[in-house]
């Protein structure tokens, strides 16, 4: 195997829902100065885990305008679910994003789950196995299109004709794939196949387990595990007191980025954590 290893960094998740367009905009402006990696909203267009009628914002749309108010930190969306756009269209918009922001894009792509806003909006929810069935062709056809002049797919649920697409995306081959999965016997395969970052939430036991399951899907297909950076999305903050306890358990499990769910009101903890927490691991870099 490759000797890679991956940086610990860190970044913020900022779901677009029960606030305002200003309160987002003003607090990624100050996260990009603030020495953090990477910065995320999310795909729902209701809130989840919460009052679901609540004022909800488009993700995709947001983050090109935040891309645009950012300099610094690489940016994406936590995570696209698949079964909203056409993989195609969805090509297209992050190649927009990549070019927007200078070539800052990470590509989060996820099966989707949250059957509630499929149910009132008449999107189609497939089942468990349908879904991950689509993201992994999904995945297939948006490479495709960002690599090649032409193409033309034929897939069980997506095609192509002859399609070209131009721009082509500022990083090459490729802006990094993410791909947020939890399940270990097809959606970890899919990380296996596609992702350059994987995402999943749990404590750092779980992320033991499941790596260890990881290392089995890329073993069967070639594939160095080490050259996938493992991610985790946290939902409650660390205390700042134990904050380098816990990042050192993670980091000991091989989850090198570590990804803090926030809300405008959460700045004296984002700040902190910049000031305290950060530069002890850059310095380590």
């Amino acid at each position: 195997m490759a000797n890679i290893s991956h940086p610990i960094r860190f970044g913020i998740q900022t779901p677009q829902q029960h606030t305002t367009w200003p309160e987002m905009l003003s607090l990624w402006q100050e996260v990009d100065t603030l020495g953090y990696d990477t910065a995320w909203v999310f795909d729902h267009f209701l809130p989840i885990f919460s009052d679901p009628t609540g004022p909800c914002l488009e993700g995709w749309t947001a983050l090109a305008a935040l891309a645009m108010a950012t300099r610094n930190v690489r940016l994406g969306v936590m995570v696209t679910g698949n079964t909203y756009r056409h993989p195609a269209v969805l090509a297209k918009m992050a190649t927009t994003v990549d070019i927007i922001s200078g070539g800052r894009l990470i590509l989060g792509i996820g099966a989707g789950w949250f059957d509630l806003e499929h149910r009132e909006y008449g999107i189609p929810f497939h089942t468990t196995g349908g879904r991950l069935r689509r993201l992994d062709e999904a995945l297939d056809l948006i490479k495709l299109l960002w690599k090649q002049e032409r193409a033309t797919f034929n897939g069980r649920y997506y095609s192509l004709e002859n399609a070209s697409f131009n721009p082509k995306p500022l990083q090459k081959p490729h802006p990094p794939i993410l791909v947020g999965a939890t399940g270990e016997n097809i959606a970890l395969g899919i990380v296996a196949r596609h992702a350059q970052i994987w995402n999943s939430f749990g404590t750092p036991d779980v992320f033991r387990h499941k790596i260890a399951r990881l290392q089995d899907h890329c073993e069967r297909i070639g594939r160095d595990p080490a050259t996938i950076e493992k991610s985790v999305l946290l939902s409650g903050l660390f205390a700042l007191n134990e904050a380098r306890r816990e990042i050192d358990a993670y980091a000991a499990a091989g989850v090198t980025h570590l990804i803090f769910s926030v809300s405008p009101t959460d700045r004296d903890f984002i700040r902190r954590f910049a000031k305290e927490i950060i530069p002890v691991y850059k310095a380590q870099s």
